[in-house]
């Protein structure tokens, strides 16, 4: 038998709080008993900076009010969007800021205006397009820093009452006036028509894609650009340039190249990423039996064996080497990390025959459900001796080991890279029959994963829809084209974006 303690002194106290009385609710009672409800009080010092950001995002604020520190009038025309990445909290916002001309920047939210140096935004250049900062308290307005907006007394809703809202509305979620001007003439097509639109903004980013391909080809020839492209596609948007400059100069470091271990230790050397220091961590024991054992290859093993080689290659390779500067891990998935996907990329260079292989992947038949898991095989390492075992120099030796490339990235691959690469080269070799066969896989393969780019582009062009709106992946090549070719050249506010007035005639002429 459980006995619940309650503190019914401080159960009345928290009660009076509600803004709309629940009467006779139990279920209301018990999410203040339990804590599991917001209680806040209007003379609260420090509101949750959750609740910050939610009021900003959704302007819960007496905006014709707004001033910064020095007295100057704010017009928000848009809060900009949520950012779930890392930097400002807000991106892409439209402010005026007294009698200047709107400006289109990033906004910063914290509790206290000294949290702008105390945070160092001051020294991070990811913050340097902030032009608002955003704060709970009062501050006085200092040198070179942004203006600043305190929230204190601008808000629309008592504190209790704001907590209460929160309770039901995701602060991340955007409101819905937020959506794009074309939200609405998008919402009255027909999914037939939603299909087709999405599909010719595919075939166009596909098309585009298969152009580069062409381009650099005609320079360097087919393999190199087609290892150029999985190295970018190894870097992911935050480091597709140290991979691109690794690719290129491929042809050196690979020469004479007689295992995976001499690649791995060229890529880290040459990248900058191989540590200068032992890591003096003991090998981890996990679980029992032979899983249990320390790794054969511990992380000090393994970086001693590295260095043993490297220290007599670095001087030839010195003039390819990168400092570590230009490389970014803040907001990485641990197995996206570029050490681990440097050790995949030498795998696929020691194999010796890659893209032979995607060659006669490309010509034999095969079920469009197969299509994944076979390039899957094809792309996948069998087993690395560290790296089956380690997200990274610096990880404890994982329970159990990892493959270096999931399921989910085979997509990105396919759809980025190999796809519109055997694409052109059949275009190429004007081998019909075969670019037909090629672009009908495109057009088949499954959904990748979702991202903030989708995310967004859901929320503001299609009206908060879900992931399974889009069919397949090149419905989200299509929705991705049509965010980079209108959303990214016009502002939050979408000025002169010519995209809802094409959307409405498109539609009665189709």
């Amino acid at each position: 038998m459980f006995v619940l303690r309650l503190d019914f002194a401080q159960w009345r106290e928290q009660k009076q709080w509600r803004v709309f009385p629940l009467a006779d609710n139990f279920y209301a009672d018990w999410r203040l008993l339990c804590g599991a409800a917001n209680v806040l009080r209007d003379e609260s010092d420090w509101p949750p900076e959750r609740l910050l950001q939610a009021v900003w995002q959704h302007q819960r604020l007496r905006r014709e009010q707004l001033m910064t520190a020095d007295a100057k009038a704010v017009r928000v025309l848009h809060p900009g969007f949520a950012s779930a990445e890392g930097g400002p909290d807000f991106r892409g916002a439209v402010i005026q800021i007294g009698d200047a001309a709107p400006r289109s920047g990033d906004v910063e939210v914290d509790l206290q205006a000294s949290g702008w140096r105390a945070h160092g935004h001051d020294r991070n250049p990811n913050f340097q397009n902030v032009i608002l900062h955003v704060v709970w308290n009062e501050p006085k307005p200092t040198g070179n820093a942004p203006a600043v907006l305190s929230l204190k007394n601008s808000l629309d809703a008592p504190l209790a009452e704001l907590g209460l809202w929160l309770e039901t509305e995701s602060p991340r979620a955007l409101p819905e006036n937020l959506r794009g001007r074309c939200a609405p003439p998008l919402h009255k097509i027909t999914e037939s028509q939603a299909i087709e639109l999405l599909k010719a903004a595919a075939r166009v980013r596909f098309q585009a894609k298969a152009a580069q391909f062409h381009a650099r080809a005609r320079q360097a020839g087919w393999e190199q650009a087609l290892w150029e492209g999985l190295f970018r596609a190894l870097g992911y948007k935050h480091n597709i340039w140290p991979m691109q400059n690794l690719a290129e100069s491929r042809l050196r470091w690979s020469r004479d190249a007689d295992s995976a271990f001499v690649l791995q230790t060229r890529l880290f050397g040459i990248s900058g990423l191989l540590p200068a220091e032992l890591t003096r961590l003991r090998p981890a024991v996990c679980g029992s039996g032979a899983a249990g054992r320390a790794s054969p290859q511990s992380v000090d093993g393994y970086v001693r064996k590295l260095w043993d080689c490297w220290w007599r290659e670095r001087e030839e390779f010195g003039d390819c080497m990168l400092p570590r500067a230009v490389w970014k891990f803040h907001g990485l998935r641990p197995a996206n990390h570029p050490q681990r996907r440097l050790a995949l990329a030498a795998h696929w260079l020691a194999s010796g025959n890659l893209i032979a292989r995607i060659e006669n992947w490309c010509a034999t038949g095969l079920p469009d459900r197969a299509l994944p898991g076979s390039l899957l095989e094809i792309l996948q390492v069998e087993h690395d001796g560290f790296w089956s075992w380690h997200w990274t120099f610096r990880s404890a030796r994982l329970q159990k080991p990892q493959p270096l490339l999931g399921a989910a990235r085979i997509t990105d691959l396919a759809v980025n890279v190999i796809l519109p690469w055997l694409w052109v080269r059949a275009a190429e070799g004007k081998n019909e029959k075969l670019r037909q066969v090629i672009e009908q896989r495109y057009f088949v393969w499954p959904r990748a994963e979702d991202n903030s780019v989708l995310k967004l582009a859901r929320q503001r062009l299609l009206g908060g829809r879900s992931s399974r709106a889009l069919p397949g992946a090149a419905a989200q090549q299509g929705l991705m084209q049509i965010v980079r070719d209108f959303c990214e050249h016009s502002n939050a506010i979408c000025d002169n974006c010519r995209l809802p007035e094409l959307v409405g005639d498109w539609r009665f002429k189709s």
